[in-house]
């Protein structure tokens, strides 16, 4: 686990390649891990339930997966930093062709369309593994028997796509029982590269002025938008709280 710096009590790493090592490193050193992507909704439950704070500091390393969030925290911290955005990653390391990989979650559907067009970067991937999960609670997974299956596999990552917050708590429960490999929550992520069903990600132009936040809110308003206005709500309290620790560090 790195020492990152606590961005809104949440640790966060915002330099890239450090980010990537801290990942890589764990892959070749053969260890069990996870990494989240922090983004408004999951850093709003964070400030509210001790429990996901935990999860989400307990993990190997963190990236900052909203444009918004890195500004604003730019301009708190007067650092220059950027976001580091999951379905980047996703891409990025999909793409390296280096890596054996699990695919963990969703849909059937999903997961078929997903592995025709991964297959399509990686011709190797079309023989890994892509299995769903049951619909349950966090607390109702049979954990045991779900590492069995990922560790007789031996992937160096596990992508799992349960929704935030709780592929985070899924990550934190399924680790102890995991013998190697690096698991990220990437949600929705599958369903961009899937190709089927409604959940698309933003388009180039949209993705170019920073604006994939205002997409998924026009996509899905019912899930998004309530969440963006909890985070909206919580701000002004996290800012504060913030500039005070910076004064303090001075």
């Amino acid at each position: 686990m790195t020492d990152d710096k606590k961005y809104f009590n949440v640790r966060i790493e915002f330099d890239r390649e450090r980010l990537d090592s801290t990942i890589f490193d764990a892959i070749e050193r053969g260890e069990a891990g996870y990494s989240c992507s922090v983004e408004a909704n999951n850093l709003t439950v964070a400030n509210k339930n001790p429990e996901f704070l935990d999860v989400l500091n307990g993990a190997l390393v963190n990236n900052c997966d909203g444009s918004v969030l890195a500004k604003i925290l730019a301009w708190i911290h007067n650092e220059r930093i950027d976001s580091y955005i999951g379905a980047d990653i996703f891409t990025k390391y999909v793409g390296m062709k280096r890596f054996r990989q699990f695919f963990l979650g969703n849909t059937e559907e999903v997961l078929a369309g997903l592995r025709e067009n991964l297959s399509k970067v990686d011709p190797k991937i079309r023989g890994m593994r892509f299995e769903t999960l049951p619909f349950r609670s966090v607390d109702e997974f049979d954990y045991q028997g779900i590492a069995d299956m990922i560790n007789a596999d031996n992937p160096d990552i596990i992508w799992v796509s349960l929704g935030a917050p709780k592929q985070e708590m899924f990550m934190a429960r399924l680790k102890p029982y995991l013998k190697r490999g690096v698991m990220f929550g990437y949600g929705a992520i599958f369903n961009f590269n899937a190709g089927v069903g409604n959940v698309k990600r933003a388009p180039k132009w949209m993705l170019k002025l920073r604006l994939e936040w205002l997409h998924r809110a026009l996509e899905q308003p019912q899930k998004n938008i309530p969440r963006y206005w909890g985070f909206i709500k919580i701000l002004p309290k996290l800012i504060r709280e913030e500039r005070k620790k910076v004064r303090k560090a001075v």
